[in-house]
């Protein structure tokens, strides 16, 4: 399982324009493209979704610019995520919009995937754009470092 590339540019760039005044500040596509890498038609498409996610509020014109909606401990990765990705659903059992699986009439597992898809997404919705614009990188709780142990041990 792997976050594509926007969505991954997408946490970049709403991480650096979180470390710009808290998000207060407006900035724009063209500054955080040069301060982070992501090259400026992506960050302008990213500020595209961003905005109509509700996630940024975007002025165009002189002195304009984006700035977060609201603040940085109220964002969180889920929201980023599914702001650039959609609804976050490992498999088509938990996306209600598909039911494109052969196995869907007999599949025993299917009721169980909701469980784990909402396990995966309150991870993400546990982490805000606050936590990871800090310069301390985020520290795994034990019962994490655990899980993680756990599954490598499993492996």
């Amino acid at each position: 399982m792997r976050l594509s590339s926007l969505a991954d540019y997408a946490v970049v760039m709403m991480t650096a324009a979180a470390r710009h005044c808290g998000g207060l500040a407006r900035v724009n596509a063209t500054g955080l493209a040069q301060e982070t890498g992501v090259p400026l038609p992506t960050a302008q498409k990213l500020v595209s979704r961003l905005s109509s996610a509700g996630l940024i509020e975007s002025t165009r014109g002189t002195g304009g610019g984006f700035r977060l909606s609201r603040p940085p401990a109220t964002i969180t990765l889920a929201d980023i995520i599914e702001a650039v990705e959609g609804p976050i659903a490992l498999t088509t059992c938990v996306d209600t919009a598909q039911h494109d699986c052969a196995l869907d009439g007999s599949c025993r597992v299917k009721p169980h995937w909701a469980v784990v898809n909402n396990a995966v997404r309150g991870a993400l919705a546990g982490v805000t754009l606050m936590q990871l614009a800090a310069t301390t990188p985020l520290v795994p709780s034990a019962a994490e470092e655990r899980a993680t142990t756990d599954m490598k041990v499993d492996a």
